[in-house]
């Protein structure tokens, strides 16, 4: 597994080794002692998460604040999304910036996320199955998100029309946002 750094501190995408053959194929998802010493530190994953959506369902901009913050490890099963997350750390120089991806279940890109960020996703296929691991229990009190189409956050969506919640629909803009990282 590589597991590369990205402009913004902490933030890694993990690619696997896949090992394919007329059977299939096979590869290590997930490898502690790989991604701890890429981190440097200890990491104790304690739930793990999955969703399915449709097409152009769009999921975020989502944190947990402290003392809850979470980490994630995040991966698409079938299917593909754009995974996008927002620098919410205001100390970094990257505060309030954006940085996307696409992992799909074609590409087995993984991305490690620590906490500090507003995490979402819009998928890009029908059934698409997204999975995260997180450090730390997921804790309503906690719960904070950002406008997904803020413009202040100036995020290039492949839709202007996606699937939203009602709670998604009623996130805080960037711009009146105090950040409690």
């Amino acid at each position: 597994m590589t597991i590369e750094p990205t402009a913004f501190k902490g933030l890694f995408v993990l690619q696997p080794k896949v090992f394919g053959d007329h059977r299939g194929y096979f590869f290590e998802s997930y490898k502690e002692s790989a991604l701890e010493e890429a981190l440097n530190r200890k990491l104790n994953f304690v739930q793990d998460n999955e969703s399915m959506s449709g097409k152009d369902v769009l999921r975020g901009l989502h944190f947990q604040a402290p003392p809850h913050a979470q980490s994630k490890l995040v991966r698409v099963v079938t299917g593909a999304v754009l995974d996008v997350v927002v620098d919410i750390r205001k100390n970094e120089p990257t505060y309030g910036k954006s940085f996307t991806i696409e992992l799909t279940a074609e590409n087995k890109k993984q991305l490690f996320l620590p906490p500090g960020f507003a995490h979402g996703f819009i998928t890009l296929e029908d059934n698409t199955r997204f999975c995260y691991k997180c450090e730390g229990y997921y804790e309503p009190s906690a719960e904070g998100s950002l406008l997904w189409n803020d413009p202040d956050l100036n995020i290039n969506w492949p839709t202007t029309s996606p699937l939203i919640s009602e709670k998604d629909a009623k996130a805080n803009s960037f711009r009146n946002f105090i950040s409690p990282f």
